[in-house]
């Protein structure tokens, strides 16, 4: 990918990848959804334990911002011994090249013991085989702005967007016209000279947070 872009799972609301692997006789099902924030990991995570509430583990790890970034991340054991199945699983997520996914790996004992090294292994494994399959899609890096202009401006502004690909979130009319746009990192510069072209230097960009 490029650095104004990522790979996330090509995944719509509420569908799910899921493999299936077995070691020993135990059944290790995955389960992986794109969840953009902590607050969709904790409910797509939530969701796939109530569907398999019968088994003993439904160990997780995700990440919910771009590829290799810990700042949103997370991961559980689930009963299982400490350190065997949410790290060892959040590693291979984040050295995935893909971002905002989650990932939960439903275990069910088959009657034999792996140890600990066949448990970490079981468990990336997993997490390895389902990446291997999962279709992705590039998710472009975005800069909201907020800005003014004249009426007069607003022909040549909305050709502007067409041009570099800006999306408006939302618009507003009164003696000037307020926007408020997503733009592609890659063009911000180039926005930014355009707009102060159009508008003579009169319009404020502001990029919040």
């Amino acid at each position: 990918m490029t650095e104004d872009s990522y790979l996330v799972p090509a995944l719509k609301n509420n569908e799910i990848h899921r493999t299936e692997i077995t070691v020993k006789k135990s059944r290790f099902i995955t389960s992986i959804g794109r969840t953009h924030g902590v607050d969709e990991a904790k409910a797509f995570i939530d969701r796939i334990c109530r569907e398999f509430s019968d088994a003993r583990h439904n160990c997780f790890a995700y990440n919910a911002d771009k590829p290799g970034s810990s700042g949103y991340a997370g991961c559980s054991d689930d009963g299982e011994p400490h350190g065997t199945a949410g790290q060892p699983m959040l590693n291979v997520v984040l050295h995935s090249d893909v971002g905002e996914l989650t990932v939960v790996v439903t275990r069910y004992f088959g009657g034999i013991l792996l140890g600990t090294g066949g448990l970490v292994k079981a468990y990336q494994d997993s997490v390895k085989t389902a990446l291997d399959s999962l279709p992705t899609t590039p998710m472009v890096i975005v800069k909201k702005c907020s800005f003014q202009v004249g009426h007069s401006e607003v022909n040549l502004v909305l050709r502007l967007f067409s041009k570099l690909g800006i999306t408006v979130l939302n618009q507003s009319y009164t003696d000037r016209v307020d926007y408020l746009v997503e733009i592609p990192e890659k063009a911000v510069d180039v926005f930014k000279a355009e707009i102060t072209k159009i508008t003579s230097g009169q319009s404020v960009l502001t990029f919040p947070d």
